[in-house]
């Protein structure tokens, strides 16, 4: 009996959860249903740009809400008869009949162990001391738990016998009503849809087929022009152009539009560059970012000037310039033709020939009179004449100029570092500095900023000076933002070691060998804190290092080398001057050989030798040199 009892009560608990999932699966179906139904009458409510038949949709939209409307009402009443006749019966044996078999056999275990109890104490009981009070104690205890744990066993034992008559109940009347629900569903089914409604569902699967077939149909030649333009647009693919001369140029355009690369200023140096689409709009170029509605105007094209200009990180780029000079726009198309067709194009506008009748006419008129009079070059001319001629290679990736001026008229070695090929500038606020004892433990900056930090913190120094840190291959320098003069110029040769905080990236700093007032050196560190990530400008400051160092090293090889070659001019100018020496003794010891021969001696034939008077002149010099060396 207990153990049905038990596997009754987990059986139950089953059944309870599959009947509460049907419960809870009618009451989704029905809020579903009302929900689609609502939506299909908010249907002519709704404003679609493409919408043509709207009125036939419509219309057969809102008979499908009057059918499933009332379909949502026979499934609320299926849920409600569910509610009643299935999930109460079953939630009644599971919560007051298994609920009361549990209660009882949990107090037929409590009057079990008093009776236990009694029974001990009873049997206690002494013989030698007998008390007849607690005797009397004992044996009332004994006749009352005994007659508690019989009637509450009694009671246990009814209800166990009762619950195999309550289960069969408890098992039927909840399927009975299921099946009763399911019933008067159909009834109410088959009531509403009437052979009205299945003519109008045929009607609607009709005319579901023939739009099915139309848009096959509509795909097939979809397909087909589809394929065709892959076929005549292939080369369009490419952004450079495969053949210049099957595609040229068109220089007869007054309006253009396409997607193109504009440059922008993020920084007072640093700039980016962002792909948008461009369009002439009368006089204007107007550009139209993704996702926006309507295009914004860039710059305004009348009276404006254009030409190609030769980045360094970019080709194809021509720059826009406004007719008061004080916008400049810089552009980058996919090829040279799309390039020179957008100058083409924007000259056309600034001459204001898209005003005429017939704009077409009047730019081909002319471009025809600009190539009779001085042919333009072509791009790829423009830009080798931009070019400088010869190449020279820098490790470095970026480069960035930087023009400070000075209102003070303050002067320095800037003529070097305004050659230098790094120029960064970063926004920085001074913190303080330290005199440290060395530079080479890896954590002196750290332990700087720490004490630097807690020193502020005691004294409530929360004020700082914000200045620019400019970064170049020679030195950096402390800049006043407002009057540009610079604060403190230190040489990026003195700079031992930049690094940034581990955990708070915006602090940074660098130690450097500062000059002391008596001759000696002190190593000295400076904290700062950036409005950017404080690795970038270590990286910028250690960049910078090694563009020092390298410099250096090629200084030392040129001059080096400068040596080599005066030395090799000397050699060259002393062997020069030995040479020369030795040709002028063989001369004279020719002379004095020449002029040691008897005067006018016959020759092997009988004949006198007769001396030219060049000859003798040279005779002459070569004694008087003689005579010269001798003395």
């Amino acid at each position: 009996v207990f153990e049905d009892t038990a596997a009754m009560s987990n059986y139950c608990t089953q059944l309870y959860q599959a009947m509460q999932r049907i419960y809870d699966a009618q009451n989704e179906l029905s809020a579903a249903t009302h929900l689609t139904s609502r939506l299909l009458k908010e249907y002519d409510k709704q404003r679609f740009p493409l919408g043509g038949d709207d009125e036939v949709m419509s219309s057969t939209l809102q008979q499908f809400a009057k059918v499933i409307d009332e379909l949502s009402s026979c499934h609320a009443v299926l849920s409600t008869q569910l509610a009643d006749a299935m999930m109460f019966p079953i939630t009644q044996f599971k919560e007051k009949d298994l609920k009361e078999i549990l209660t009882l056999k949990e107090v037929f275990q409590i009057s079990s162990d008093d009776h236990d109890v009694a029974v001990n104490r009873y049997s206690r009981l002494s013989k030698k001391r007998d008390n007849d009070k607690l005797r009397a104690e004992a044996v009332e205890d004994v006749y009352t738990s005994r007659k508690k744990q019989h009637q509450t066993m009694m009671h246990y034992f009814c209800s166990l016998n009762t619950l195999q008559y309550k289960k069969k109940t408890a098992l039927l009347e909840p399927l009975l009503g299921y099946m009763q629900a399911q019933i008067s569903f159909y009834k109410l089914g088959s009531e509403n849809l009437t052979q009205q409604w299945v003519d109008f569902l045929g009607t609607i699967g009709t005319s579901v087929q023939n739009v099915r077939r139309e848009m096959e149909q509509e795909v097939g030649q979809m397909q087909e022009t589809i394929l065709e333009m892959e076929r005549s647009c292939d080369q369009l693919y490419a952004p450079c152009d495969p053949d210049p001369a099957h595609t040229p140029v068109c220089r007869n355009l007054t309006r253009k539009q396409g997607y193109l690369a504009i440059r922008n200023k993020t920084g007072l140096v640093s700039s980016s560059w962002e792909r948008q689409y461009f369009f002439t709009q009368g006089g204007n170029l107007m550009q139209q970012g993704r996702g926006e509605v309507a295009g914004g105007l860039v710059t305004d094209l009348d009276n404006s000037s254009v030409m190609a200009v030769d980045c360094d990180d970019r080709r194809f780029c021509f720059q826009v310039t406004s007719f008061d000079g004080k916008k400049v726009v810089t552009l980058q198309s996919e090829c040279r033709k799309d390039c020179e067709e957008w100058i083409a194009t924007i000259n056309n506008i600034s001459k204001r020939i898209y005003l005429s009748e017939n704009a077409e006419l009047a730019a081909r008129v002319n471009q025809s009179a600009l190539e009779a009079v001085t042919p333009s070059p072509s791009f790829q001319q423009r830009h080798e004449s931009m070019r400088p001629s010869r190449c020279v290679c820098v490790f470095v990736c970026v480069c960035v100029c930087v023009c400070v001026s000075n209102p003070f008229g303050e002067s320095g070695d800037g003529t070097s570092e305004d050659n230098s090929i790094l120029h960064q500038l970063f926004i920085v606020r001074f913190l303080g500095s330290m005199e440290v004892k060395s530079a080479e433990p890896p954590d002196v900056i750290s332990e700087t900023m720490r004490q630097i930090l807690a020193a502020r913190a005691i004294h409530n120094i929360f004020r700082m000076t914000e200045s620019h840190l400019l970064v170049t291959c020679d030195c950096l320098k402390l800049i006043d933002p407002q009057t540009q003069v610079t604060r403190l110029r230190f040489p990026i040769t003195s700079v031992l070691q930049c690094s940034s905080h581990q955990d708070n990236k915006r602090l940074f700093g660098f130690v450097l060998q500062a000059a002391g007032g008596r001759g000696d050196s002190r190593t000295v560190c400076y904290i700062f804190e950036s409005n950017n990530d404080g690795e970038k400008i270590c990286d910028s400051v250690g960049l910078a290092k090694q563009i020092a160092f390298h410099s250096e090293m090629d200084r030392q090889a040129v001059e080096k080398r400068k040596e080599h070659d005066k030395a090799k001019e000397k050699q060259q100018e002393e062997l020069s001057k030995q040479k020369q020496i030795e040709k002028d003794l063989e001369e004279q010891s020719r002379l004095i050989a020449a002029s040691s021969r008897p005067a006018n001696q016959p020759a092997a034939d009988g004949q006198f030798l007769v001396l030219s008077n060049s000859q003798s002149e040279d005779s002459d010099a070569g004694e008087e040199g003689k005579k010269e060396s001798e003395a």
